[in-house]
């Protein structure tokens, strides 16, 4: 079962159902694709950051980097818990840099940051009092949490925390042999309610000493156990802090992984609060020596299919031992960038507005007077008719590249049963850039809609401006 696969699997499930609630991922209804598709609901305080700042950087981190083989090694190599906490004594990142990691992520066009400060092995980056299996009592003896929650507050970057509630090193953690469990342990002393009470005091360390943060990351609720206190608990300290839904509630958002929400991938938008995510290489979240990676089309496909549709997106990276990020991971974040950079504004303080269409090759954002078109999918010609939109544009810009895009409004043979004409894009360089997405500004005077005489907005009309 692959990393946190468990999602998935309790779908069917009344617990699972309880625990989603209402920050379980939904999809706007396709019935009604001539209206202006509803976003999903804002907050109304200071969580609202989160809608700004759609596009993040994961990052895994922790002592599995040191072998270079997953973030679950202990699990999946099976070894020995006596065995891997060993390797405590070999942590030593002495060229962590989080400015550096920050720099990359001002490149890549990302406005946030996750990072795993305990993730399934128990190891914890901060300087905890609960434990003393912790980044202090290594060769490194610092608090990387306090390094780049300083590094953040100073450069205005919101941090949010993973926290991992399978635990493979506390003795009270019921490791039962489950999914993502190690089989009883020698010494172990298993009690829920015993561990809970660790876990809190964690989470209020968390809360409570590295300054604001901007949202607390949970996984791996195992024994899918309710407790909205826990969350709560959060709330009070950190009244601007997003909940996902991975932890004892439903939380603020839900959180599809690896592009598996198969179900969803024609849907207009999200009408629920939605965060992706994604890792650059395809066997592991943490540092792999030998790791397979997406190419730069798959990456760009999904980060763009869901920032178009009203959706966040983290995209993780693994640090290597020594607490930088290895050239491969960070080369393809810098490409992802020269993307990114280039279509933003397609992306940023955009809506969704691809009900406009029928083509469902093409996904469209919309911004005052300006229409953006998204070939998320592979194009099957150089052409994109936008039907039933009829109205011409002012002029049509290929954000990749900022050169002018050719349109044209005439009947083609394909019209031949309407017998009228319907706006197109036409002379794409489809195979010249095949390698990425293309996006497309078309400026108009006034927003078309399907259904105006000419497409030109009706009285009353949503995307009036």
């Amino acid at each position: 079962m692959q990393r946190r696969d468990f999602l998935k699997a309790a779908v069917g499930g009344a617990s699972a159902v309880a625990m989603a609630g209402p920050s379980r991922i939904a999809l706007s209804a396709e019935s009604s694709r001539n209206e202006a598709p509803r976003p999903a609901p804002r907050f109304g305080d200071g969580r609202d950051w989160w809608f700004s700042k759609r596009f993040g950087m994961f990052v895994h981190w922790g002592l599995y980097a040191i072998h270079g083989f997953h973030e679950q090694e202990q699990w999946r190599a099976r070894v020995p818990r006596k065995q891997y906490v060993e390797l405590a004594r070999q942590w030593n990142p002495v060229r962590f840099d989080p400015d550096a990691w920050l720099d990359l992520a001002a490149e890549t066009g990302m406005k946030y940051l996750c990072i795993t400060t305990k993730h399934h092995d128990g190891f914890c980056l901060w300087d905890t009092r609960q434990t003393s299996y912790n980044t202090m009592n290594t060769p490194y003896g610092k608090d990387v949490l306090r390094l780049l929650s300083d590094a953040c507050h100073r450069r205005g970057v919101p941090l949010c925390l993973y926290y991992s509630i399978a635990d493979w090193h506390h003795p009270n953690y019921p490791n039962q042999g489950r999914h993502h469990e190690l089989p009883p342990q020698p010494g172990d002393d298993p009690s829920l309610p015993k561990y809970l009470d660790f876990l809190r005091l964690q989470v209020q360390e968390l809360c409570t000493n590295y300054g604001e943060l901007g949202g607390f990351w949970w996984d791996m609720n195992v024994d899918q156990h309710i407790d909205p206190s826990i969350n709560d608990m959060i709330r009070k300290l950190q009244p601007n802090a997003v909940i996902n839904n991975r932890g004892f509630d439903a939380g603020d958002f839900g959180t599809p992984e690896r592009d598996y929400d198969k179900n969803g991938e024609e849907s207009l938008t999200f009408d629920k609060r939605t965060e992706a995510c994604q890792s650059v290489g395809t066997e592991s979240w943490g540092y792999r020596a030998d790791e397979d990676y997406y190419d730069d089309r798959h990456l760009l496909r999904s980060i763009d299919k869901y920032l178009a549709r009203d959706a966040n997106y983290l995209l993780n990276v693994g640090p290597a031992p020594d607490g930088t990020i290895p050239d491969r991971p960070a080369s393809i974040l810098r490409r992802i960038g020269k993307w990114y950079h280039a279509v933003a504004e397609s992306l940023e303080g955009t809506a969704p507005a691809s009900h406009l269409t029928s083509n469902r090759n093409v996904l469209l954002t919309r911004k005052d007077n300006s229409l953006y078109v998204h070939l998320h999918k592979d194009p099957v010609s150089e052409a994109v008719k936008l039907k039933p939109l009829k109205a011409a544009p002012k002029r049509c810009t290929l954000l990749n590249t900022g050169q002018a895009v050719a349109f044209a409004t005439d009947m083609v043979p394909s019209d031949h049963v309407e017998q009228q004409g319907y706006l197109r894009l036409t002379k794409l360089p489809v195979n010249e850039l095949a390698n990425t997405v293309l996006v497309v500004k078309m400026e108009f005077e006034q927003i078309p809609t399907p259904n105006g005489p000419g497409n030109a907005p009706e009285p009353g009309d949503p995307l009036r401006r």
